[in-house]
């Protein structure tokens, strides 16, 4: 069998940043260790995983990261609306855009990760 795709996600707060991706974008856990969390939604794993002694970020949002996730969505404003009570904040709507068929938004996760959520543009 051909394993998933995934993508993993270093971080200070493992079990903060597994339920900031759970309940926000609806993944389920495939696997549980104190190190590490396997999130899983529509074919996609996510891992989160503890720092190796890096010094933990103040949440302030990491523009210049070399990766960012992107969530399909229902409602960008229904993300909008749910993500600060998990610690993250999704941008204005000022600052959607348009591409390819899809509405987009960036905003960041609890440690400060930029991710963007696409919703159908139709």
């Amino acid at each position: 069998m051909r394993p998933a795709p995934a993508a993993v996600v270093f971080v200070a707060d493992v079990p903060r940043m597994a339920r900031f991706h759970r309940e926000l974008f609806s993944m389920q856990v495939l696997h549980d260790a104190p190190d590490h969390v396997v999130l899983e939604r529509d074919g996609l794993q996510l891992t989160i995983h503890a720092l190796r002694g890096e010094p933990a970020s103040d949440g302030a949002p990491r523009f210049d990261t070399c990766v960012k996730l992107c969530f399909p969505v229902d409602a960008i404003a229904d993300i909008r609306a749910r993500a600060p009570a998990l610690g993250g904040e999704l941008w204005a709507a000022e600052k959607e855009w348009e591409a390819r068929g899809f509405r987009a938004c960036d905003g960041r996760d609890p440690e400060g990760n930029i991710f963007q959520v696409r919703e159908s543009a139709a």
